[in-house]
């Protein structure tokens, strides 16, 4: 569950909290480290990862240090440019573009930072480690990786061909906005249906 930080538009969502402890000479003694994610949906996003003896103060750190970190990262409509696979430790995350209308297809780590991002249509797959810090790293890995059309046309000095791929051919294709007849004429052959059981009805 995300939380509005501010009235620029970062959110906020606590991906985990992770409990250790010490052992004293009077005990044992608890900390707790929180692992936030903050974004303003719109292509940028933090990672953040402080400890404290108490939850809220280990959040608020977390997400005081996200803000800090705070990169915007290029993306292609509702999703990414291009397949990447981001590594961290022994976690490997791929990260698929997909087609406008599949949704978010990814676990808790993977789906907080890419929500936050504002990518609202991907497929992902874990390999390796199910750490939950690792996951978010190797998140965060892989999206250093993209780079926009114009990065690339940038670099290669020339101009790059039109993709054709199904997923560039749904982005480039406009929404289609019905005219006032096509509604009139919706509504009057919903009307008509609705009113032919009635009438089957009153005839047996």
């Amino acid at each position: 569950m995300s939380e509005r930080l501010d009235e620029s538009g970062i959110e906020s969502t606590t991906v985990s909290i992770m409990r250790t402890s010490a052992t004293v000479k009077g005990g044992r003694r608890f900390s707790f480290a929180a692992l936030v994610v903050v974004g303003d949906r719109q292509g940028s996003i933090g990672l953040g990862h402080q400890k404290s003896t108490q939850v809220p103060q280990a959040i608020e750190k977390s997400q005081r240090e996200a803000k800090r970190k705070l990169r915007k990262y290029p993306l292609t409509g509702s999703t990414i440019p291009h397949t990447v696979e981001g590594r961290f430790g022994a976690c490997k995350v791929l990260l698929v573009p997909a087609s406008p209308g599949t949704g978010v297809v990814a676990g808790a780590a993977v789906r907080a930072p890419l929500e936050m991002l504002g990518i609202r249509d991907c497929m992902t797959k874990c390999h390796g480690s199910s750490n939950t810090l690792n996951i978010v790293k190797a998140v965060f890995n892989g999206l250093e990786q993209l780079k926009s059309r114009e990065d690339i046309e940038a670099a290669r000095g020339r101009t790059l061909g039109h993709s054709d791929t199904e997923i560039q051919q749904k982005l480039d294709k406009p929404v289609p906005v019905a005219t006032e007849a096509e509604a009139d004429s919706d509504t009057d052959t919903a009307e008509a249906s609705a009113e032919a059981p009635t009438n089957e009805a009153t005839a047996s």
